[in-house]
C-alpha cells in the first residue's frame, strides 16, 4: 500500500470522474475546489479518522465542510455504489469472483451515543474453491455491507443483505445477484429464512441452535471475518462518529469500493 493512500491514481480517476454529477453552472459563490482534491481529502478523513475541521489546508483538500458536502452529495447521486458495482463486474470479468457460496456475518462497532453494528455479505476470489487455510494477504470482496443499530438480531437481516447484493455484469448472459449458497452461524438460524433463500435458489448452509456446528463451516466463513478486518483498517470506519447514517454508509460504499480496486490491481 502507498504511503499516501488518500491519492487517487489515473486509473482509478478514470473510473470515478464519470459517476460525479456536473456542479451547477449557475451556482453563486466562487468556484468550487477541484472534484479530484475533495475526493483526496475524504479519503484523508477515511484513512486517518481526523475531524473534518483538522483536514490539513497545506494540502490543497479545501476546507473540511468542503469535502463533508461533497461526499454528501455524492452519497445522494450514488455513487459509491456505482462504483463498488462497476468494480465487482470488473472482478467478475477478471474471473476473480466465485458465486458457489457467500458468507454472511455482524460485526460490532463503536459510535459515540449508541453502539453500531456492520453487516456484511462476502464472496471469496475464484483461485480460492479448495478450502485453504486463513491468510489475511488475500482480500476478499464485500458483496453487501449494511449498518443497523446495535440491539438488531442479526437474523432479521439476513434477507436484506441477500437482497441487497447489486447486479454484477462482466460475463455472457444477465448480471448475476445471487450466489449458490450461503453460509451463516446460529446467530442466522431461521426456518423462514431458510425457505425465503431456498425461494431465491440459494442454498441456506446455516448451523442451528442446540445442535453441533456444521463440521468444517468455519473454515468456509472465514472470508467475511477478513472483509470486516479489511473495512475495518480504515480508520474512520472502526468508529462511528457521524451522527447521521447516509454519511457513515457513504464511507462504508467508498471503503467498499477501494477493497475491489486493490484486489483488481493485483489480479493477472
Amino acid at each position: 500500500m502507498s504511503t499516501r493512500p488518500w491519492i487517487v491514481d489515473d486509473d482509478l480517476w478514470a473510473l470515478i470522474e464519470p459517476l460525479l454529477p456536473p456542479w451547477p453552472e449557475s451556482a453563486p459563490g466562487p468556484r468550487p475546489v477541484d472534484d479530484r482534491l475533495c475526493l483526496q481529502g475524504i479519503l484523508y478523513v477515511l484513512h486517518n479518522d481526523i475531524a473534518w475541521q483538522l483536514l490539513p489546508l497545506e494540502c490543497g483538500f479545501g476546507s473540511g465542510q468542503t469535502c463533508r458536502r461533497r461526499l454528501e452529495r455524492w452519497q445522494k447521486a450514488g455513487v459509491f455504489e456505482q462504483l463498488h458495482r462497476i468494480l465487482l463486474a470488473e472482478l467478475n470479468a477478471s474471473g476473480e469472483l466465485d458465486w458457489s457460496r457467500a458468507c454472511v456475518d455482524g460485526s460490532h462497532i463503536r459510535a459515540k451515543k449508541r453502539g453500531s453494528r456492520h453487516r456484511s455479505v462476502a464472496g471469496r476470489p475464484a483461485e480460492d474453491r479448495q478450502q485453504t487455510p486463513p491468510d489475511l494477504r488475500r482480500t476478499r470482496h464485500p458483496l453487501k455491507v449494511i449498518t443497523t443499530a446495535a440491539n438488531v438480531n442479526d437474523v432479521t437481516q439476513t434477507l436484506a443483505l441477500v437482497d441487497g447484493i447489486p447486479p454484477v455484469a462482466g460475463r455472457p448472459g444477465r448480471p448475476r445477484r445471487r450466489p449458490d449458497s450461503l453460509l451463516g452461524d446460529k446467530a442466522y438460524d431461521s426456518n423462514p429464512n431458510r425457505e425465503e433463500l431456498r425461494k431465491r435458489r440459494i442454498l441456506p448452509v446455516i448451523s442451528r441452535k442446540g445442535a453441533p456446528n456444521i463440521k468444517g463451516l468455519g473454515k468456509l466463513r472465514y472470508v467475511v471475518e477478513q472483509t470486516f478486518a479489511l473495512l475495518h483498517q480504515f480508520k474512520r470506519l472502526a468508529v462511528r462518529w457521524e451522527r447521521r447514517t447516509e454519511l457513515h454508509d457513504a464511507f462504508v460504499s467508498l471503503a467498499c469500493g477501494l477493497i475491489c480496486w486493490r484486489r483488481l490491481k493485483k489480479a493477472p
